[in-house]
């Protein structure tokens, strides 16, 4: 901690690695402050500050919060040289041998986790190194090393696997996500690094507008809100008038509704397109 301060004092940013499935991120160092968003296992952080047992860090998307101390193991970088791979699954159980029968996992990580891989097993097993430097094992079914963007096709094939999954304040996990969590999350797996939240996605530069709702195609971005200033919610068109979000609406999760719905229809104040 004396070398975090110190380095802090010199101007540095020091890195810290985030060692749990998931972890939120407040908006004020307190637990009691609203959730802001989350930062998923093995995510490298900058530390901005510290207070009182918390740290102000920011996420490779530029989003600033707090996150208890406890929660962060600062030092070197994690996964961001060598071989790595990235959790394809929905969820990935990660265990301490290559055997699902032997013992309970040792943790369960996200989609989108990426994992150092030390080596393999005949391709039905590799093995990994967790962030604490531990060696451990997980199944070469939930991994992939092919990170390429996905087509705009892909990307909507890829959303419905998220359908059903509940919908989080804050949320950037398949454990839970939020709105512009879920949009984000999908356009980066597209190429393209969207802004955190839906109002800044909105008014991003590298979005272009859509006039009309004749003119939208699978995979423009539809934003809802009292006015396009004021934007509450975002979604990812499917076309046939359908679009995918994660949603409080009548259920809470990642579902498909219909732009014909009154209640989607008279909230909807802009349309984008990636660029």
């Amino acid at each position: 901690m004396i070398a975090m301060a110190a380095a802090l004092l010199a101007g540095a940013l020091p890195n810290a690695v985030v060692p749990r499935q998931v972890a939120n991120m407040y908006a004020k160092p307190s637990e009691a402050s609203g959730v802001v968003s989350q930062a998923i296992y093995g995510s490298n952080v900058a530390l901005l500050g510290q207070r009182a047992g918390w740290a102000q860090i920011r996420t490779a998307d530029e989003y600033a919060g707090w996150m208890p101390l406890a929660a962060l193991k600062i030092g070197p970088p994690y996964a961001a040289a060598g071989q790595v791979a990235m959790v394809s699954s929905l969820f990935a159980h990660i265990y301490r041998e290559p055997d699902v029968t032997m013992h309970a996992p040792l943790l369960t990580v996200p989609f989108e986790t990426t994992l150092e891989i030390a080596g393999s097993d005949h391709q039905r097993w590799y093995q990994a190194r967790l962030a604490d430097g531990r060696l451990c094992w997980v199944q070469s079914g939930d991994l992939t090393f092919d990170t390429a963007p996905l087509s705009t096709a892909e990307m909507l094939t890829l959303s419905r696997r998220f359908l059903g999954l509940p919908y989080t304040w804050g949320g950037t996990s398949s454990f839970g996500y939020d709105c512009s969590g879920l949009v984000q999350m999908l356009e980066r797996r597209h190429g393209v690094m969207l802004p955190r939240d839906a109002q800044p996605q909105a008014d991003w530069s590298g979005l272009q507008p859509v006039s009309s709702r004749a003119d939208l195609a699978p995979g423009d971005l539809l934003y809802f809100g009292a006015s396009p200033q004021r934007i509450t919610h975002t979604g990812m068109y499917l076309g046939d008038s359908q679009f995918i979000s994660a949603t409080t609406y009548q259920t809470p999760t990642v579902r498909i509704d219909s732009l014909n719905d009154p209640h989607w229809s008279r909230l909807l104040v802009a349309m984008r397109r990636v660029k």
